[in-house]
């Protein structure tokens, strides 16, 4: 009877299931990378969810309005049909300051320079590392290692983020570079113009004085698209601003009102909305958050190391966003348990990068097709 009991416990009967089978790729043969990106949908654990933030992004890159019935409320300019195939999705791209610090800014000033997303939300990091990188390089430890002594780099003017040094010399280029700008701004701020200055606003006007290609703020202004940052003061551009106070008797203003208006705006006006949030803090919130007016945002992707146990938002899954009304009820979403370093230089090869590399392929073709000599 034991034995019995034993064995049944053992081998219970399985129900019959028909899911999506493990297989892992094959290395035997040559791989591409549209191929090996394909295959983490079968590898299983974290890389089954990379290849479906990939599904989701697409899903945002590719949404037209004209994919869904009209609705019977839509304004007329909703029936024509121009109008409907030419309305997108509408993107926000979260990041933190460290990302920018990282080679990760160069894929990010991609997707801008392209327009492929529709506003930017970071910390002021984000803001500021972009614009000291053209400035001053930002450089690797010894073979990428986390564990340089602290007093030793302090002593050296080198400034450590986890496994990069950042030498304490291109905050002072920052300064001798953002200073006149900021007296100029004030002068707009208290002169004719009255200038009402917002975070996106001052942001804006960096990326203009700063006209460097390699710049994603650069691209933000000449594309025009908004990048938000609730926390502008909280790093070396706030320290600027600080000693700026005690250099003018007029110190800049900055409406962060009319910045969380602008931001919430455009999510109500969006048709659909996707989010694609690198990391955690104030650029995850911010965005989830603006989600909420219009009853939760359609797609979803969240890329951080955080847990949720302790009850962060930055370590909060989907379902908790849901739960607030930040993604609909029957949106789209996932969590990539990663390093953004590691797997977004993937999800942006196998979404943005295929499509933007095939449309070249096919312009360089029509080119030679119209003209042989090509």
């Amino acid at each position: 009877m034991a034995a019995q009991s034993a064995k049944d416990a053992i081998f219970v009967q399985s129900e019959a299931y028909d899911g999506l089978r493990i297989k892992g790729p094959d290395f035997n043969l040559p791989i591409e990378l549209d191929a090996l990106l394909k295959s983490y949908e079968t590898i299983g654990f974290q890389a089954t969810g990379l290849a479906r933030a990939m599904e989701l992004i697409n899903k945002m890159r590719t949404w037209r309005l004209s994919d869904d019935p009209i609705h019977p409320d839509s304004q007329t300019e909703e029936l024509d049909p121009e109008v409907r195939a030419a309305t997108g999705c509408s993107i926000f791209l979260g990041y933190t300051s460290n990302l920018v610090s990282s080679g990760l800014r160069e894929i990010i000033k991609f997707l801008v320079q392209h327009k492929y997303v529709t506003c930017l939300v970071t910390t002021a990091g984000g803001i500021e590392e972009d614009l000291i990188k053209c400035l001053g390089p930002t450089y690797s430890t010894p073979n990428g290692v986390f564990n340089l002594d602290g007093a030793t780099l302090r002593r050296k003017g080198l400034n450590r983020i986890g496994n990069l040094l950042v030498p304490n010399d291109n905050y002072c280029k920052f300064e001798d570079w953002v200073v006149p700008i900021l007296d100029a701004m004030v002068e707009e701020q208290e002169g004719p113009e009255r200038v009402r200055w917002s975070p996106s606003k001052v942001i804006d006007r960096l990326g203009k004085e700063i006209n460097d290609e390699d710049s994603i703020l650069y691209w933000a202004h000449k594309n025009q698209i908004p990048v938000f940052c609730p926390a502008l003061t909280d790093g070396s551009l706030g320290d600027m601003m600080y000693f700026h106070t005690y250099k003018t008797e007029t110190p800049i203003s900055v409406d962060i009102v009319a910045d969380i208006r602008r931001l919430n705006d455009l999510s109500i006006k969006s048709r659909k909305a996707g989010m694609i949030i690198l990391g955690g803090g104030v650029c995850k919130h911010q965005i989830a958050n603006s989600m909420l007016f219009r009853n939760g945002a359609d797609y979803s992707v969240y890329i951080n190391t955080g847990q949720e146990f302790d009850g962060s938002d930055s370590g909060a899954r989907p379902d908790e966003a849901v739960s607030w009304g930040k993604i609909k009820i029957d949106g789209e979403s996932v969590k990539v348990y990663a390093d953004a370093t590691l797997v977004f230089p993937m999800i942006v090869a196998g979404t943005f990068g295929r499509a933007h590399w095939a449309k070249q392929k096919e312009e360089a073709a029509a080119a030679a097709t119209s003209d042989p000599s090509l």
